[in-house]
């Protein structure tokens, strides 16, 4: 797999760490538990998004392109990450951000990823619920070539076949240090929502041979059709990087749809839990969207014996912990004393 045959840009900080969770461990009592620390990949406090813009923003270069549009929710990890990286490399950055959840708070609606957004440079406009965000890009896309511009399209979460690179190196980058450290990995975990970390790590495992699982908690859409949106596009990213696309099968691409609760960006009391476990028992700050609803699916797991006692469980850290700073009223948090 020759990720070097494609354009790419290197200013995310890798390898991130891969560490053992010991005090997690014994509290569930059940598989050894790892992270791999992709909330440490830089570029304003990190994420998972930093590995694809390495090759999103490389390709947007080689296209003689001098500005960025990209969607997200309101609290988006994609944007903040986006607009970091246009402002590090000189483009000019829109960002139209959906309103899903319909919260009026002022932490939310401003705060957390929103004001890094605009601390970045860029210009932010509102979109309600259910926008057809593809045509409101190409919207403003053409106003901007109308003026001279040079725009960029990056899809939500960076997740097209060119940012899904990154993830199939990102496969590639955990085989590695799993083996340099002798470590025999039954199963890899994650937050799963625009699809293209979950393609890319799949693509990459089934590529390596690698014989490890992915295993994704949808944080958005339902089981079925989170796993299609999966599958379609590790396909697609196979066909891009000239293999064939039947080396991901369909029933390598799973999904755990349970832990979504009342809908995107809406709190869980098991999220709440998950963020409080982490931070309280590994010192590690989780989201409340995407990590923290991916690590309370694994934590349910556990306790119902999905995982097992003597496997070694990688729970992959999507970062985003910018955004408990939008949810400040969520974890109901003793004052002073």
């Amino acid at each position: 797999m020759h990720l070097s045959r494609f354009p790419r840009l290197h200013f995310a900080h890798l390898p991130t760490p891969l560490e053992p969770m010991p005090r997690l461990t014994e509290l569930l009592g059940g598989p050894d538990l790892w992270i791999k620390r992709d909330d440490c990949t830089g570029l304003s406090t990190g994420g998972n998004k930093t590995r694809k813009l390495e090759f999103l923003m490389a390709d947007a270069q080689q296209k003689k392109a001098d500005t960025i549009i990209t969607p997200g929710a309101t609290q988006s990890n994609h944007t903040r990450q986006t607009t970091a990286a246009a402002a590090k490399l000189g483009f000019e950055c829109h960002v139209l951000l959906e309103d899903r959840t319909g919260s009026e708070d002022h932490s939310y609606v401003y705060g957390a990823n929103v004001l890094l957004n605009q601390l970045h440079g860029s210009t932010i406009s509102k979109r309600p619920a259910d926008t057809d965000m593809d045509a409101a890009m190409e919207t403003l896309a053409q106003e901007l070539r109308d003026d001279g511009k040079k725009p960029y399209i990056i899809p939500g979460g960076g997740s097209n076949e060119i940012g899904a690179l990154g993830y199939v190196n990102a496969a590639i980058e955990l085989m590695t240090q799993a083996n340099d450290r002798s470590l025999r990995i039954d199963h890899l975990v994650h937050a799963t929502s625009s699809a293209g970390t979950q393609a890319g790590l799949v693509l990459g495992m089934e590529g390596i041979n690698s014989g490890i699982p992915v295993y994704g908690i949808g944080v958005h859409s339902p089981k079925a059709k989170q796993e299609e949106k999966v599958y379609n596009l590790a396909q697609i990213t196979a066909e891009y990087m000239g293999l064939n696309p039947d080396i991901v099968q369909r029933d390598k691409v799973v999904v755990n749809g349970d832990y979504v609760g009342d809908g995107y960006g809406l709190p869980t009391d098991s999220m709440v839990e998950a963020v409080k476990l982490m931070a309280q028992y590994e010192g590690i700050l989780l989201d409340p969207v995407y990590s923290g609803k991916g690590f309370a699916g694994l934590v349910d797991l556990i306790r119902k014996g999905r995982f097992k006692k003597g496997e070694n469980v990688v729970f992959l850290h999507t970062g985003g912990s910018v955004a408990l700073f939008g949810y400040p009223n969520t974890f109901d948090l003793p004052g002073y004393v």
